[in-house]
Protein backbone atom coordinates (compact mmCIF):
# COMPACT_ATOMS: atom_id res chain seq x y z
CA UNK A 1 0.00 0.00 0.00
CA UNK A 2 1.41 3.61 -1.06
CA UNK A 3 1.65 6.58 1.65
CA UNK A 4 0.22 9.21 -0.03
CA UNK A 5 2.66 11.89 0.30
CA UNK A 6 2.76 14.46 2.27
CA UNK A 7 1.95 18.34 0.59
CA UNK A 8 4.42 20.42 3.01
CA UNK A 9 4.03 23.23 1.38
CA UNK A 10 0.25 23.02 1.66
CA UNK A 11 0.51 21.94 5.35
CA UNK A 12 2.66 25.00 5.98
CA UNK A 13 0.11 27.95 4.21
CA UNK A 14 -2.44 26.31 6.56
CA UNK A 15 -0.37 26.65 9.94
CA UNK A 16 -1.23 30.11 10.42
CA UNK A 17 -5.32 28.68 10.41
CA UNK A 18 -4.64 26.11 12.84
CA UNK A 19 -2.81 28.30 15.17
CA UNK A 20 -5.77 30.71 15.08
CA UNK A 21 -7.96 27.74 15.42
CA UNK A 22 -5.73 27.08 18.93
CA UNK A 23 -5.72 30.25 20.17
CA UNK A 24 -9.54 30.71 19.71
CA UNK A 25 -10.76 27.76 21.68
CA UNK A 26 -8.15 28.66 24.52
CA UNK A 27 -9.21 32.28 24.25
CA UNK A 28 -12.97 31.40 24.89
CA UNK A 29 -12.50 28.88 27.26
CA UNK A 30 -10.31 30.90 29.47
CA UNK A 31 -12.49 33.94 29.16
CA UNK A 32 -15.38 31.43 30.00
CA UNK A 33 -13.94 30.33 33.13
CA UNK A 34 -13.51 34.48 33.89
CA UNK A 35 -16.88 35.01 33.39
CA UNK A 36 -18.62 32.36 35.04
CA UNK A 37 -15.92 32.92 38.08
CA UNK A 38 -17.73 36.44 38.96
CA UNK A 39 -19.56 35.82 42.21
CA UNK A 40 -18.99 36.80 45.71
CA UNK A 41 -18.94 34.61 49.17
CA UNK A 42 -20.74 37.51 50.95
CA UNK A 43 -21.97 35.17 53.79
CA UNK A 44 -18.77 33.67 55.04
CA UNK A 45 -16.95 34.72 58.09
CA UNK A 46 -12.94 34.64 58.13
CA UNK A 47 -10.56 35.71 60.82
CA UNK A 48 -8.80 37.56 57.29
CA UNK A 49 -9.86 39.58 54.27
CA UNK A 50 -7.29 39.96 51.76
CA UNK A 51 -7.00 43.38 49.78
CA UNK A 52 -5.24 42.95 46.15
CA UNK A 53 -3.03 45.81 45.12
CA UNK A 54 -3.96 48.05 41.52
CA UNK A 55 -1.69 50.60 41.32
CA UNK A 56 -1.31 54.05 42.69
CA UNK A 57 -1.31 57.47 41.28
CA UNK A 58 1.50 59.09 43.48
CA UNK A 59 -0.05 58.36 46.92
CA UNK A 60 -3.55 57.90 45.75
CA UNK A 61 -5.33 55.00 44.98
CA UNK A 62 -6.45 53.80 41.21
CA UNK A 63 -9.83 54.23 40.36
CA UNK A 64 -9.86 50.17 40.25
CA UNK A 65 -8.04 49.70 43.42
CA UNK A 66 -10.51 52.21 44.89
CA UNK A 67 -13.48 49.80 43.89
CA UNK A 68 -11.71 47.17 46.12
CA UNK A 69 -11.02 48.75 49.08
CA UNK A 70 -14.79 50.17 49.22
CA UNK A 71 -15.83 46.33 48.78
CA UNK A 72 -13.22 45.62 51.40
CA UNK A 73 -14.42 47.99 53.61
CA UNK A 74 -17.84 46.90 53.09
CA UNK A 75 -17.22 43.50 54.72
CA UNK A 76 -14.74 44.74 57.48
CA UNK A 77 -17.79 47.01 58.50
CA UNK A 78 -19.99 44.05 58.57
CA UNK A 79 -17.63 42.03 60.44
CA UNK A 80 -15.42 44.02 63.18
CA UNK A 81 -13.74 40.81 64.46
CA UNK A 82 -12.43 39.86 60.63
CA UNK A 83 -8.17 41.92 60.11
CA UNK A 84 -7.17 42.88 57.10
CA UNK A 85 -3.95 42.10 54.90
CA UNK A 86 -3.48 44.67 52.05
CA UNK A 87 -0.82 43.74 50.00
CA UNK A 88 0.73 45.46 47.08
CA UNK A 89 4.83 46.73 46.14
CA UNK A 90 6.04 49.65 45.45
CA UNK A 91 5.68 50.68 41.55
CA UNK A 92 8.44 53.02 39.82
CA UNK A 93 5.77 55.87 39.31
CA UNK A 94 4.04 55.64 42.74
CA UNK A 95 5.33 57.11 45.91
CA UNK A 96 4.79 55.16 48.57
CA UNK A 97 3.64 50.88 48.47
CA UNK A 98 0.55 50.08 47.63
CA UNK A 99 0.15 49.04 51.12
CA UNK A 100 0.40 51.90 52.27
CA UNK A 101 -2.30 53.51 50.59
CA UNK A 102 -4.83 50.70 51.22
CA UNK A 103 -3.86 51.20 55.02
CA UNK A 104 -4.09 54.97 55.31
CA UNK A 105 -7.69 54.91 53.00
CA UNK A 106 -8.82 52.59 55.42
CA UNK A 107 -7.80 54.28 58.83
CA UNK A 108 -9.41 57.09 57.31
CA UNK A 109 -12.62 55.48 57.12
CA UNK A 110 -12.68 54.16 60.24
CA UNK A 111 -10.54 50.73 60.64
CA UNK A 112 -8.86 50.38 63.22
CA UNK A 113 -4.62 50.15 62.72
CA UNK A 114 -4.27 47.08 64.81
CA UNK A 115 -6.74 45.59 62.34
CA UNK A 116 -4.45 46.09 59.42
CA UNK A 117 -0.99 43.89 58.44
CA UNK A 118 0.83 44.97 55.56
CA UNK A 119 2.36 43.02 53.14
CA UNK A 120 4.30 45.27 51.35
CA UNK A 121 7.06 43.35 48.80
CA UNK A 122 4.56 41.63 46.34
CA UNK A 123 4.40 42.79 42.50
CA UNK A 124 1.97 40.44 40.99
CA UNK A 125 -0.85 38.50 41.81
CA UNK A 126 1.05 35.35 42.81
CA UNK A 127 3.62 37.23 44.62
CA UNK A 128 0.25 38.72 46.70
CA UNK A 129 -0.66 35.55 47.34
CA UNK A 130 2.98 33.58 48.68
CA UNK A 131 4.20 36.92 50.77
CA UNK A 132 0.50 36.57 52.20
CA UNK A 133 0.45 32.69 53.32
CA UNK A 134 4.13 33.59 54.37
CA UNK A 135 2.60 36.29 56.67
CA UNK A 136 -0.34 33.78 57.94
CA UNK A 137 1.82 30.91 58.15
CA UNK A 138 4.18 32.77 60.99
CA UNK A 139 0.63 34.58 62.67
CA UNK A 140 -1.03 31.04 62.62
CA UNK A 141 1.40 28.10 62.07
CA UNK A 142 1.62 26.37 59.15
CA UNK A 143 -1.89 25.24 57.88
CA UNK A 144 -5.02 25.75 55.36
CA UNK A 145 -5.93 29.41 56.07
CA UNK A 146 -9.24 30.13 55.17
CA UNK A 147 -9.15 33.70 53.84
CA UNK A 148 -11.70 36.07 51.89
CA UNK A 149 -9.96 37.69 48.97
CA UNK A 150 -11.16 41.22 47.78
CA UNK A 151 -10.29 42.08 44.30
CA UNK A 152 -12.04 42.97 40.35
CA UNK A 153 -14.49 40.79 38.94
CA UNK A 154 -12.44 39.66 36.21
CA UNK A 155 -9.88 38.90 38.50
CA UNK A 156 -10.95 36.88 40.33
CA UNK A 157 -10.55 33.42 38.52
CA UNK A 158 -6.76 34.20 38.71
CA UNK A 159 -6.51 35.25 42.11
CA UNK A 160 -8.82 32.16 43.35
CA UNK A 161 -6.98 29.75 41.52
CA UNK A 162 -3.65 31.21 42.72
CA UNK A 163 -4.81 31.00 46.60
CA UNK A 164 -5.42 27.10 46.55
CA UNK A 165 -2.58 26.09 44.57
CA UNK A 166 -0.79 28.08 47.69
CA UNK A 167 -2.28 26.59 50.64
CA UNK A 168 -5.53 28.66 51.62
CA UNK A 169 -8.99 27.74 51.30
CA UNK A 170 -10.41 30.99 49.67
CA UNK A 171 -13.28 32.88 49.06
CA UNK A 172 -14.23 36.24 47.09
CA UNK A 173 -15.69 39.43 46.99
CA UNK A 174 -16.02 41.32 43.54
CA UNK A 175 -15.60 44.39 42.97
CA UNK A 176 -17.02 45.48 39.68
CA UNK A 177 -14.74 46.73 36.89
CA UNK A 178 -15.78 50.17 35.53
CA UNK A 179 -17.89 49.84 32.26
CA UNK A 180 -15.24 51.67 30.05
CA UNK A 181 -12.91 49.06 31.21
CA UNK A 182 -14.14 46.18 31.09
CA UNK A 183 -13.20 44.94 27.51
CA UNK A 184 -9.76 46.17 28.22
CA UNK A 185 -9.55 44.49 31.30
CA UNK A 186 -11.28 41.12 30.64
CA UNK A 187 -8.63 40.58 27.01
CA UNK A 188 -5.72 41.26 28.96
CA UNK A 189 -6.65 38.89 31.69
CA UNK A 190 -6.76 36.36 29.11
CA UNK A 191 -2.71 36.98 28.58
CA UNK A 192 -2.15 37.13 32.25
CA UNK A 193 -3.58 33.86 33.01
CA UNK A 194 -1.74 32.34 29.96
CA UNK A 195 1.60 34.05 32.01
CA UNK A 196 0.40 32.47 35.53
CA UNK A 197 0.26 29.22 33.97
CA UNK A 198 3.78 28.88 32.43
CA UNK A 199 5.53 31.10 35.00
CA UNK A 200 3.55 30.46 38.39
CA UNK A 201 2.14 27.24 37.98
CA UNK A 202 4.22 25.27 35.99
CA UNK A 203 1.23 23.82 34.60
CA UNK A 204 2.66 24.24 30.61
CA UNK A 205 5.87 23.40 30.43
Amino acid sequence: MFLKKINYTKLLYKLPLYFFIMWFVSFMLIEGLIITSIKSDENFKVKYLLILGAGLRGEEPSLTLMTRLNRGLEYLERNPKTKVIVSGGQGPDELITEAEAMKRFLIKNGIEENRIIKEEKSTSTYENIIFTKKILDKEEGKKKHDIMIVTSDYHLFRAKYLAYLNGFNPYVLSAKTPRFLIVTYFIREYFAIIKSLIFDTGLIF
